[in-house]
């Protein structure tokens, strides 16, 4: 992949051959950010698990990273679904929400259900599985706590997941923030990944991190310096 020259200028600033420890990435994170935006900052961790895995879950960071609230959409009826209005979901609704999924309509940043409405949604899943926005249980997202969930998610609640090749990558902090407030967000998602650590792992489960920008290059994090 051909890059621009200000990639290559800000790539230089890193030494391809250190582990930085976790301080010193978050600031060479900044250091290397180039776009006039306020660029995320996203780490990834690569983990060493099996397919038959699943390391997922949903989380509050100590600092939320959204510039503006999420847009919460809810699937559900009767009194759930007036929860849900009142908690300030962004749209409520099912056999409509669905038709308006189906036709193209995808405006949101994350979808919330009650469990007794899945079976409706299973025509959605080609659309909302490819995207990560499918109601699971696993994330938070079924539940019959709707008021809470749609509190949590529009405050900037996170989910996250390792996928396939055992990938965890989120967003975790922005160019504008502290820097103690993006290691405080680094630090409750590490202790999250290594929390869901499966028990029968067989040697290392952390395997390498990652740290950058949105458009940044990528900074290798001594492991260690987050213990």
């Amino acid at each position: 992949m051909k890059r621009g020259k200000k990639y290559l200028e800000a790539l230089k600033k890193i030494d391809k051959n250190k582990a930085y420890s976790i301080s010193e990435g978050v600031t060479l994170a900044k250091q290397t950010s180039y776009v006039k935006f306020d660029e995320s900052i996203e780490i990834v961790i690569r983990l060493n698990i099996e397919q038959k895995h699943t390391i997922r879950g949903s989380m509050s960071l100590p600092n939320s990273i959204e510039s503006k609230e999420k847009r919460v959409v809810v699937f559900a009826e009767g009194n759930y679904a007036e929860d849900a209005r009142k908690a300030g979901a962004d749209y409520v609704g099912l056999d409509d929400l669905i038709e308006k999924i189906k036709g193209g309509w995808l405006e949101f940043d994350v979808a919330i259900a009650t469990p007794d409405v899945m079976k409706s949604l299973g025509k959605l899943g080609p659309i909302l599985g490819k995207r990560g926005l499918m109601p699971n249980p696993k994330d938070g997202t079924v539940t019959q706590e709707i008021t809470k969930a749609v509190s949590e998610f529009k405050k900037g609640k996170i989910n996250y997941r390792a996928d396939k090749t055992g990938i965890v990558h989120n967003k975790i902090g922005k160019v504008s923030m502290d820097d103690a407030k993006v290691l405080e967000n680094i630090k409750a998602l590490y202790d999250e990944i290594l929390r869901k650590k499966p028990s029968d792992i067989k040697g290392e489960y952390i395997k390498s991190i990652y740290l950058c920008t949105t458009m940044g290059p990528g900074i290798k994090i001594d492991k260690l310096s987050l213990k």
